[in-house]
């Protein structure tokens, strides 16, 4: 019996919903879920019928970070081969609105694929953060480029170097997070903002992200630079050690 897909597509009428579907997980960000995701992809780019995309996780987290056991096995080619970033831009990239409906931990890669998106709607018990340095590494899939631009420079390197996280409230008034809305409520308010810019002109829609994904210059330099430096970290003997160590007080939880 072959595994399902761990990225499942529910079309509603123009909105296409991507699930992560590794719940058992906390939906973490593995290279068959970049590679299911890819594959979607291939279609939504160039549906002309479709308005908008919602991306989730399934059960009670969005994307608690990348698959740290396939990480601590990355090399500087993984690295400048953009494994998760090439993902993220390309989702980025999508010509119709991109929805983060975000629940619980959306950290690490899980933070970067919701700045990837247009719009993030958080639960009041949503918990977002970049705590990439304490695994002796940097965000490497957008985080550089794209968090600054939302929260500012200041408040994006604190965020960074401290690798601390935080709560859906304070992550709103950064402007990490465009809506905080109950938990019970995500799926509902989620769909009604989508269904308020699916009343707009389409190709107005359409022509206005392409504008606004313009501004400032293209991402390929600063996300070049970001793979670079991620390149040296993921040979640093200080990354190996801090995913050891992550990797056994995990095995040890779960024991």
């Amino acid at each position: 019996m072959t595994n399902p897909d761990p990225v499942r597509c529910e079309r509603r009428g123009k909105v296409a919903i991507l699930t992560i579907d590794r719940p058992e997980k906390k939906n973490a960000l593995s290279l068959e879920v970049v590679r299911c995701f890819h594959n979607l992809l291939v279609d939504l780019e160039v549906d002309q019928e479709l308005g908008g995309v919602i991306l989730r996780g399934e059960g009670e987290n969005f994307v608690a970070g990348a698959d740290i056991g396939q990480l601590k096995a990355r090399d500087v080619g993984d690295a400048l081969g953009a494994i998760n970033g090439g993902l993220f831009h390309r989702i980025e990239k999508l010509p119709v609105p991109v929805i983060a409906s975000i629940d619980g931990y959306a950290l690490g890669g899980g933070c970067e694929l919701a700045l990837a998106c247009d719009l993030r709607v958080a639960t009041e018990r949503a918990i977002l953060g970049q705590p990439e340095v304490g695994l002796g590494i940097i965000p490497g899939a957008g985080a550089t480029y794209r968090l600054p631009r939302l929260v500012g420079m200041g408040r994006a390197k604190d965020l960074i170097f401290t690798g601390r996280l935080v709560p859906a409230e304070e992550a709103h008034a950064m402007g990490l997070v465009d809506r905080v809305v109950p938990a019970h409520k995500l799926e509902e308010e989620t769909s009604a903002l989508m269904e308020g810019i699916l009343k707009q002109g389409s190709t107005a829609i359409r022509l206005a992200k392409l504008a606004l994904n313009a501004q400032g210059g293209t991402s390929e330099a600063s996300l070049a630079i970001e793979a670079l430096a991620q390149g040296i970290l993921f040979e640093s003997d200080d990354k190996h050690a801090r995913m050891g160590r992550f990797l056994e007080r995990k095995k040890t939880r779960e024991s």
